[in-house]
């Protein structure tokens, strides 16, 4: 019985996490195929298959949605990177900025992409460990800021900001402003971290020790 509960394990270890993979990958790519509804009926590919197959229905093929909003994405990114796509940009976010709750909510949006995706900005680059929520208990945790403004100059002592996630979801958790004195910089990578993270521990990644440090 131990011998097969073994096998079983080992068997939903395997198919589990590839079949959640294929689950979400499939929900992206529904969604995405979505954007077709976009273009004219005449001109969507399933109808352009078709004309060009001569079949009697649509020939419906999962995927075109991902390559459409890939070629969008790129040829937004191409407009916005010159001057007239920047100032054309500027006055899109100088007129949200004057709706109450849209700029709340674009404002914050806007703030995390930038973090996420900035080659430049320290967020989410680094894995931290920290004592909380008191003194001799350890959490996980990312930085995301260190010039702190006020926050430092009322504090008087070199802050940074961390956002400590909650398991199995990290999308959710906590900002807590830590003294860099107590903070314990890991080696680990920030992928590694969150798979520790949404493993409720239990996958936790191989530390090689600097035999120098």
């Amino acid at each position: 019985m131990k011998r097969l509960r073994r096998y079983l394990v080992a068997g939903l270890l395997v198919w589990i996490p590839l079949g959640a993979t294929l689950l979400l990958i499939g929900f992206a790519v529904r969604q995405m195929d979505k954007s077709i509804g976009l273009i004219p009926v005449e001109y969507q590919p399933s109808m352009l298959l078709q004309n060009w197959f001569g079949t009697e229905d649509p020939v419906q093929i999962p995927g075109f949605g991902v390559i459409l909003i890939v070629i969008v994405v790129l040829l937004t990114g191409v407009l916005v990177a010159n001057f007239v796509g920047r100032a054309f940009v500027g006055g899109w976010e100088s007129l949200l900025d004057r709706i109450p709750v849209v700029r709340a909510i674009y404002s914050a949006a806007k703030n995390f992409a930038e973090i996420v995706f900035s080659d430049s900005s320290q967020s989410f680059k680094k894995v931290l460990l920290i004592q909380y929520p008191r003194k001799g208990l350890y959490s996980l945790a990312f930085q995301t800021a260190t010039e702190l403004g006020e926050i430092q100059g009322r504090t008087g002592e070199d802050v940074v900001c961390c956002f400590v996630p909650t398991t199995p979801n990290p999308t959710s958790g906590f900002i807590i402003v830590v003294p860099r004195k107590d903070i314990t910089e890991l080696d680990m990578e920030v992928d590694e971290a969150l798979k520790m993270i949404i493993s409720l521990g239990v996958v936790v990644p191989v530390w090689n020790k600097d035999p120098t440090g």
